[in-house]
């Protein structure tokens, strides 16, 4: 992990880096030496529980073709039908519609500074922990954060929209 000058970081990372200064972060992104495009790629990176990574889910939203981005913890699955009756129909994001509405590549999906404002929800699920790392703007790029921190840089509301989790 390395501390990169802003200049040097690629469009995503400074987009992001802009947006957190602007709302008063205390963590600007930093570089991973390699890429972290799934969230157990970024926690064994950061030497964290996979569950601390706040993953960006991406969907399309069927009436309006509008972006509805997920955040949830690493270690859950995202309930689609839970999320569609938060949101109305979704259905998956491809590549192209990923880069075309938030400006980031998958494996790279920030939670903020996208080029077009997604329909965001934050899974409850985050709370689990006090502090979490997301992406910002490149597979290499992470910040840290808190949960709360994810309502008052994103606006988006807190919500139970991951699959039950089976304790035997």
């Amino acid at each position: 992990m390395s501390a990169t000058p802003s200049q040097n970081l690629p469009e995503g990372v400074q987009r992001v880096a802009r947006a957190l200064a602007a709302a008063g972060h205390a963590h600007g992104p930093v570089m991973l030496d390699d890429a972290a495009r799934t969230a157990q790629q970024a926690a064994d990176a950061l030497g964290i529980g996979v569950g601390q990574i706040a993953k960006s889910i991406i969907f399309r939203r069927k009436e309006d073709d509008v972006a509805v981005l997920v955040i949830t913890s690493g270690d859950r699955r995202v309930d689609e039908k839970r999320v569609a009756a938060l949101v109305g129909k979704i259905g998956r994001a491809d590549a192209d519609f990923v880069k075309a509405r938030t400006g980031f590549t998958i494996g790279g999906v920030a939670p903020l500074a996208h080029t077009e404002a997604p329909v965001t929800l934050i899974d409850r699920e985050l709370y689990r922990f006090d502090v979490i790392w997301a992406a910002a703007g490149h597979p290499h790029g992470v910040f840290q954060l808190r949960p709360a921190d994810l309502e008052r840089l994103t606006g988006a509301p807190v919500a139970d929209v991951v699959q039950a989790v089976d304790v035997a």
